[in-house]
C-alpha cells in the first residue's frame, strides 16, 4: 500500500495535478475573502452552474474536447448569467435571492440537457466532459494541468496588485470615489476574477462545488482574524490544503470525484476553526462565559 502510494505520487502528472490543485485552492481562497465580504457568495454560485452550458456548447460547435475552447464557452454563459440576473432584479419586482435562483435552475438544467445529447449523439471524443459535473483529476492531462496552475497563479497575482484597492472599495466606496479609485472598474475587477477562478476550476472541482471553494476558506478564516490581508492569505492556505488532500484522495482512491473531496476537506478545517477559531470559536467562547 505504501509502495503503491510513492509510485503513484512520484508520477509527473500527478504531482501537477497536486501543484494545480494548491495554486486553485489558495486562489479561490484569496479571491473568496472579497467575494464573502461584498456578499457575492450566491452569484458566484450562479455563475459555477451556468458555466455547464458554454462547456456543452463549445463543444458541440467545435467538436473538440480543447480546454481553452471548453473555458471560453464556460466564461461566456456566466457572464451571460451574471447580466441576466442583473437585468431581472432591475427590470422586475423580484428579489436577488429568486433571481439567482431561477438564473441557476436555467442554466444548469439546459447545460444537463445539452451534456445528456452530447453522450447520445457523439462519439468517444466527448469522453470526460461529465466530470465538469463534479471534477475529477485523473481526467485531466498535462496540459489542462498547466493552464490551470498559470491562470490561478496569475489570478493570485492581480488580487494581490489590486488588494489595497478592492479594501476600500468594499468597506468605504464613497470614500474610494472621494479618493479617485474608480469603484465601478474595480466591482468589474473583482468580478473578472470571480469568473476567472470559476472557468479554470471547474474541471478540477465541477460546477455543481466549485462556489464552495470560494466560500468555505475564507469563512473558515474568518474565525481566527479580523484583520482582511490575514484573512486573504489564512483562506489561501485553508484553500490550497483542501485542495491538495482533495486531489490526493481522489487521485489515489479511483472513482472518487475530485469536487466533493476537496469540498469535504475544506468543509472540516471550517469545522475545526468553528469549534477552534480564537476569534470567534464557539469553545473558546464558552470558556470565557465560564
Amino acid at each position: 500500500m505504501w509502495d503503491e502510494a510513492i509510485s503513484l505520487f512520484s508520477n509527473a502528472n500527478v504531482q501537477w495535478v497536486l501543484m494545480g490543485s494548491l495554486l486553485l485552492g489558495f486562489a479561490s481562497g484569496m479571491i473568496g475573502s472579497f467575494v464573502l465580504l461584498k456578499k457575492q457568495s450566491l452569484i458566484s454560485d450562479a455563475m459555477a452552474h451556468a458555466a455547464l452550458p458554454g462547456v456543452c456548447i463549445a463543444f458541440i460547435i467545435f467538436q473538440e474536447k480543447s480546454m481553452p475552447l471548453l473555458l471560453i464557452g464556460a466564461a461566456i454563459t456566466s457572464l451571460l448569467a451574471t447580466q441576466a440576473i442583473q437585468v431581472i432584479i432591475k427590470h422586475s419586482r423580484i428579489k436577488t435571492d429568486a433571481a439567482i435562483g431561477i438564473i441557476i435552475s436555467v442554466f444548469f438544467g439546459f447545460g444537463i440537457v445539452l451534456l445528456t445529447y452530447i453522450q447520445q449523439n457523439s462519439g468517444g471524443n466527448q469522453a470526460g466532459l461529465n466530470s465538469f459535473i463534479f471534477g475529477q483529476a485523473a481526467s485531466l492531462v498535462k496540459g489542462d494541468v498547466q493552464l490551470i496552475a498559470i491562470s490561478s497563479l496569475l489570478l493570485m497575482i492581480v488580487t494581490t496588485f489590486c488588494f489595497k484597492e478592492f479594501k476600500i472599495s468594499i468597506f468605504d466606496p464613497s470614500f474610494a470615489r472621494g479618493v479617485g479609485i474608480p469603484v465601478g472598474f474595480f466591482n468589474g475587477v473583482l468580478l473578472f476574477l470571480i469568473v476567472g477562478i470559476v472557468v479554470i476550476g471547474i474541471q478540477m472541482v465541477g460546477v455543481v462545488l466549485i462556489a464552495a471553494l470560494l466560500i468555505t476558506p475564507p469563512l473558515a478564516a474568518r474565525y481566527w482574524t479580523e484583520n482582511l490581508s490575514v484573512m486573504a492569505w489564512l483562506a489561501g492556505i485553508f484553500g490550497g490544503v483542501s485542495g491538495m488532500v482533495g486531489a490526493s484522495m481522489s487521485t489515489f482512491i479511483s472513482d472518487l470525484p475530485t469536487g466533493p473531496m476537496i469540498v469535504l476537506s475544506a468543509s472540516l478545517i471550517f469545522f475545526i476553526s468553528l469549534l477552534f477559531g480564537k476569534r470567534k470559536g464557539i469553545l473558546l467562547k464558552g470558556v470565557k462565559v465560564a
